[in-house]
């Protein structure tokens, strides 16, 4: 193609709208079932007055125009798209596939009432099978970090936990909920005739070449089992510190107590705020082979090479306090216990460190200055505390802002004032959506972190009894960024919003 024909290519290529960065609104997608933007290769993406704009690869087709305003009762706008590039957001807005719901309509071709035992007989059977894969299949797509099947009084709701925050997927039929969860409590392991009280299970799966542990609960409810399968990627947890985002003078400060030869270091923070994450990647950095490190962990969630990992198992009085206790007969450098959860755990703990060992742990707290208040009603005398205790570590996790959307904007002066931005003039970003981050504004997730180092000051104020907010003002004294100062600092780099910050810390 030459001359005044390749010139005319170019425009009307430079003319097709970039579905990526577009920002498709939600109430649009509504308009449009799946079904219909398949089969017109149409996406739905703004409303313009009573008008609907749609993205087509064609949108001189007559044909196509006529139809969909007739399905949709609206006047149609239509703006030219890449093929592909239609096909890619559709799969991304929709979030599942035909291939899923076919399966859902093999499985209800059966028989509507069924017993236990003709349940069991097509948990077995492939269109089973194969939706629980797809489920599966789909979430790891999406990077989801939990699959929750969740029984409703009509149906089945299939919802997946990405970047922290859970999103519907799909409504399974209500007559195929018993076999598709026998199915996945099959694949756990789990007793399948048992359905009135909880169990937990564990699977390993071969996904697209990649290995993945799945850590499955049910949990009994009106309308029938729930289950919930914690998704975990076995290579994703050989990770450098640098990766889960340490400002650098907090990632030195964490580095400046874990280096030392023994002492007690403690992340702290709500459940999935990513603390054995955190405590993962500090045994990578430790694991030598001059060093003996043993963790005694509920579950062990992942298989560290190198590393003596111990299952807690409550049904032969296997406790975190009697593995503790064993761990330390047997000559070890490191100890990781996963969680101190009474007071029995959190004094032998105390005490390791004290007779020379390097202790991490993990424990529920909102902040590390209330770390000490919470040891202290646990029954440990403060000063063990002040003796055996190196850092606490507070953490959170924030939604990583999409780099393909991220805009950037001036902050208005009341907003510089309220979270005393640096510098005033330095744009800060916000979340707009787009194909990329399923219209979220946000992909992925970053970490937030406090550290305390327990200094001469800070231990006399733990044998002393003092607050949590004297034990703080101290440490901010001493160089210790707070949770909100970690994350405003995570928002002037550009890696995450102020809105998301005081989500997840305010």
């Amino acid at each position: 193609m030459t001359g005044p024909a390749k010139n005319a290519q170019e425009k009307k290529e430079e003319a097709l709208l970039d579905l990526e960065s577009y920002p498709v609104r939600p109430e649009a997608v509504a308009f449009f079932s799946e079904k219909i933007a398949r089969r017109y290769l149409a996406v739905p993406l703004r409303f313009e007055g009573q008008s609907l704009v749609v993205a087509l690869a064609d949108p001189s087709d007559v044909l196509t125009l006529d139809n969909l305003r007739v399905l949709t009762g609206r006047e149609i706008i239509p703006v030219g798209a890449l093929k592909s590039s239609i096909e890619t957001a559709i799969n991304h807005l929709y979030r599942k596939t035909e291939i899923i719901e076919e399966e859902v309509g093999k499985v209800v071709e059966g028989e509507e009432d069924q017993t236990e035992s003709e349940n069991l007989v097509v948990a077995e059977e492939a269109p089973v099978i194969k939706l629980a894969h797809l489920i599966i299949g789909q979430a790891i797509r999406d990077s989801a970090s939990d699959i929750h099947l969740e029984p409703q009084e009509k149906d089945l709701r299939v919802r997946y936990r990405i970047d922290g925050i859970l999103q519907e997927i799909m409504n399974v039929p209500k007559r195929i909920q018993a076999a598709l969860i026998s199915r996945f409590k099959i694949m756990a392991s789990m007793d399948v005739a048992e359905r009135r009280k909880p169990q937990d299970g564990h699977c390993d799966l071969i996904v697209g070449g990649r290995a993945f542990d799945f850590r499955v609960a049910t949990l009994p409810t009106i309308y029938g089992e729930r289950v919930v399968l914690r998704v975990l990627e076995k290579e994703n947890i050989l990770m450098d510190l640098n990766d889960l985002g340490f400002l650098s003078e907090t990632l030195e400060r964490f580095k400046l107590a874990f280096n030392r030869p023994h002492g007690t270091i403690l992340v702290t923070g709500p459940t999935g705020s990513g603390k054995s994450t955190t405590l993962y990647a500090t045994l990578n950095v430790l694991n030598t082979s001059e060093k003996n490190i043993v963790t005694i962990e509920d579950p062990v969630e992942y298989r560290l090479p190198g590393i003596n990992q111990i299952q807690v198992n409550n049904k032969i009085n296997l406790t975190f306090s009697k593995g503790l206790r064993a761990t330390l007969r047997a000559d070890p450098d490191i100890v990781m216990v996963g969680e101190i959860r009474d007071r029995e755990t959190a004094q032998i703990a105390v005490e390791a460190a004290l007779t020379g060992h390097l202790v991490f742990s993990t424990l529920h707290t909102n902040d590390a200055p209330s770390t000490i208040i919470r040891l202290t009603e646990m029954g440990i005398e403060p000063f063990l505390i002040s003796s055996a205790l190196t850092s606490i570590q507070a953490q959170r996790l924030a939604r990583r802002l999409c780099e393909r959307c991220k805009q950037p904007k001036i902050p208005p002066p009341e907003l510089i004032e309220e979270f005393k931005i640096k510098d005033a003039s330095n744009p800060l970003y916000f979340p707009k959506g787009c194909s990329s981050c399923n219209n979220t504004g946000y992909k992925g997730r970053v970490g937030i972190y406090e550290v305390m180092l327990m200094s001469e000051r800070i231990r006399q104020l733990a044998v002393e009894r003092a607050s949590s907010e004297e034990i703080k003002r101290v440490a901010k004294a001493e160089g210790m960024k707070t949770l909100f100062e970690d994350g405003v600092g995570k928002v002037e780099l550009g890696l995450t919003s102020l809105e998301e910050i005081m989500r997840v810390i305010a």
